[in-house]
């Protein structure tokens, strides 16, 4: 147990390597009631959330339909990464990160205050999350929940359902299939067991580091910050610079365009593991490595890195490891994806 954002959670429940593989070849789950949902209720819901995020709410169109977006400081920034669900004109939900969560709120306010936006913004505390993730998470779900399936059976990704006081998410941070559900914390551990019981692996933190960064996808702090833009940390396909609506940080990001790539490392050599702030030198000049792990599915180490514009995916680089210099491949994330390794090697280029 170690802390994460002020809670006491699990790096693991036993092996981590058997949960990541449990999730890529199975079904395992994880507690995320760490994270918070935040309700943005008001006749100004939707016209707040066109100012307050980078991506654009228009999109959600039908109930139940999600977004992924970041939150933008004036500077360009990024506050918080999150995912905002519709349920009415009058009704949406964030579900922001935990670490985050205190800063979110008291921004939210600031900038509801600004704004003079007709809307409540309260955080849900009441609520607990579960995720239940991999190839055979939706029959496992449906075996304890069958009152779920009807809802869900054709439920797109990124669009959830209601089922009486459950929420039904097809959301989630490993590059597999399966259901993100938020509830009322009073049934979380009748729940949690009722899918331990249906042969769902717990899963802890080190597990869903793994997944998330062998499926390319950024965790606050180390991919991106509040002094990062989402341009340079690869996050640009979130940001919707098309339409003529203004939003938090949008005359921040046309000022300073991108100037820097978050790419993809796979370990060439051996005698090492790729981890954050390790230098990456490249012919274009020298970056970072922002995660980096151990993949169980690759069998090798890999890295998100923040690297000089010009690199090309395929070159070669070199990385400061305590007293070596190895070599990596520069690959374009994600590097797994519903249990299929989607990068090559330099065993497998050559």
């Amino acid at each position: 147990m170690v802390d994460f954002g002020g809670w006491d959670m699990p790096v693991n429940y036993g092996s981590q390597i058997e949960e990541h593989h449990a999730v890529r070849r199975a079904a395992g789950m994880f507690d995320i009631s760490h994270m918070l949902a935040v309700d943005v209720i008001g006749a100004d819901a939707r016209e707040f959330l066109r100012q307050v995020l980078a991506n654009n709410v228009d999109k959600l169109a039908l109930p139940g339909r999600a977004l992924y977006s970041c939150m933008l400081n004036d500077a360009g920034g990024v506050v918080d990464d999150l995912i905002a669900y519709f349920f009415s004109e009058r009704s949406f939900r964030l579900v922001v990160n935990a670490s985050r969560s205190e800063a979110d709120l008291a921004w939210l306010e600031t900038l509801r205050r600004r704004y003079g936006a007709a809307a409540e913004i309260v955080p849900r505390r009441d609520l607990a999350m579960i995720a239940v993730q991999g190839p055979q998470a939706r029959a496992r779900v449906w075996q304890v929940l069958p009152e779920t399936r009807l809802a869900t059976a054709a439920l797109p990704p990124f669009h959830s359902a209601q089922v009486g006081d459950l929420m039904v998410a097809r959301t989630g941070y490993t590059g597999e299939d399966g259901f993100e559900f938020v509830f009322p914390a009073e049934h979380a551990v009748a729940l949690w067991n009722a899918f331990i019981d249906a042969g769902v692996r717990p899963c802890g933190l080190g597990a869903r580091d793994t997944l998330r960064l062998e499926a390319g996808m950024n965790l606050w702090g180390q991919d991106m910050d509040d002094s990062v833009s989402p341009l340079d940390a690869g996050l640009a396909w979130t940001v919707d610079s098309a339409s003529a609506r203004d939003f938090v940080g949008r005359a921040a990001l046309l000022a300073h365009p991108q100037s820097r790539q978050l790419l993809g490392l796979v370990l060439a050599d051996k005698g090492g593991v790729l981890r954050s702030h390790q230098k990456v030198a490249t012919a274009q000049g020298e970056g970072v490595i922002t995660s980096g792990t151990f993949s169980p599915t690759l069998e090798r180490s890999i890295a998100l890195a923040r690297l000089p514009l010009g690199i090309a995916t395929g070159s070669l680089v070199r990385i400061a490891v305590r007293d070596k210099q190895l070599a990596a491949k520069v690959v374009r994330p994600p590097f797994v994806r519903h249990g299929k390794i989607l990068v090559t090697t330099l065993e497998e280029t050559s």
